[in-house]
């Protein structure tokens, strides 16, 4: 039988040869492989701060800090995400508001934003999420877009561009328009550093806060103590920061894939045209709607929702797929379904009809640089079998 994984990383460039440069040199965490990371990162998104971090969660937590989330804030975030987007919020000992989502296209949008800034007008911040390779609606020069409503009611962004490298909006690079961006580079994401993350903004203030939080507090990062002439013991601690610095070997691995990762990315859009030309005759199935020209779509994730009329359940039909050697999985369980913050906030479903009717119906296919043509065909052939297309 096939075995088709959900998703598979490549490492077909130059990961070993990196790795091997950190061990033979005797230092093995956060160094000039980290540094290096993050200058080619900056450039590529066109930022002015990048730091590397050792995952997505704790770049959106280092967020908050740097932004001065203080207990009992308000912070909207959308239902339809993984679950760091929110706990981060907790951390601070604030509050999620959450928000329903678009069905077509799982992105919050303006018109949903603006109903919940009237109902919420004392939440003074968003954690803006990206969705399956392609940004929500942040178009500073549309009066109408998330990025203006926030502006004009002084909220302040976050962006989790989880899913969101390399991706473009209105041909500006997602990640460099929100007060603080976060991506990650765990090992299923669109580039990886095994985990991993960086944070990222244009703002010297945020961007000083941001690089002392990240590890201890300390006033001089490892590396800086090491090269300096000054003496390396010497630091001071000037706040109770964290310990989430990337170490110099994932961040080698980072820096071979950002080599290749708009190589990547184009394979996964082959993937992804295959899919929609493919099927889009499929009675049974919605497919996802793009926003964006595709070329600016990162292709992340490929989710279909299946429509009432299908003859298998959503749940039946990942079964049948993994019999049939195909992986998939689902995005997400909406967080208004979580226990903690079911019972935490007195959540109703009803009150999320968008996110309930996606997340009841939804499947991700596979999709990755390296999935061949024979296994797209077989993929398929199995989603028609099963339907009955």
């Amino acid at each position: 039988m096939r075995k088709i994984p959900f998703a598979k990383i490549d490492c077909n460039g130059n990961e070993m040869q990196y790795v091997r440069e950190v061990i033979e040199s005797g230092w093995l965490t956060t160094a000039a492989k980290a540094k290096e990371l993050e200058e080619r990162f900056a450039a590529a998104i066109n930022v002015k701060h990048v730091f590397a971090v050792n995952s997505c969660t704790s770049a959106l937590h280092l967020a908050l800090d740097a932004l001065n989330v203080k207990p009992g804030d308000k912070v909207f975030v959308p239902t339809m995400t993984f679950t760091a987007t929110a706990e981060v919020i907790r951390y601070m000992g604030a509050d999620p508001i959450f928000l329903d989502v678009d069905f077509s296209t799982t992105l919050l949008t303006p018109d949903i934003f603006k109903a919940a800034v009237a109902k919420n007008p004392d939440a003074k911040f968003l954690m803006v999420v990206h969705y399956a390779g392609q940004s929500v609606d942040l178009n500073p020069n549309d009066e109408n877009s998330i990025y203006s409503i926030c502006k004009a009611n002084n909220i302040r962004i976050v962006e989790d561009a989880a899913h969101a490298f390399p991706a473009k909006d209105s041909g500006v690079a997602v990640g460099s328009l929100g007060d603080i961006s976060c991506f990650s580079f765990y090992a299923n994401k669109t580039m990886t550093t095994g985990e991993g993350g960086v944070i990222a903004t244009n703002d010297d203030e945020l961007a000083a806060r941001i690089k002392i939080m990240r590890l201890h507090g300390i006033n001089r990062d490892v590396w800086d103590r090491f090269t300096s002439q000054k003496s390396s013991w010497e630091y001071d601690v000037v706040a109770p920061g964290f310990k989430y610095n990337m170490p110099d070997i994932n961040a080698a691995v980072g820096l071979a894939q950002l080599e290749r990762v708009y190589d990547m990315r184009n394979e996964r859009q082959r993937c992804a045209s295959f899919y929609l030309e493919k099927l889009k005759s499929f009675k049974h199935i919605n497919l996802p709607v793009s926003r964006v020209a595709l070329d600016d779509h990162a292709w992340h994730l490929f989710p279909i929702t299946l429509k009432t009329t299908a003859p298998v359940s959503r749940n039946d039909l990942i079964e049948l797929l993994a019999n049939d050697g195909i992986g998939t999985s689902v995005h997400y369980k909406p967080l208004h379904q979580m226990t903690y913050y079911k019972e935490q906030y007195k959540l109703k479903s009803p009150d999320y009809p968008n996110a309930e009717r996606i997340w009841l119906s939804c499947l991700s296919l596979p999709i990755y640089a390296t999935l061949a043509q024979t296994d797209l065909d077989y993929i398929v052939e199995r989603l028609a079998f099963h339907l009955n297309e």
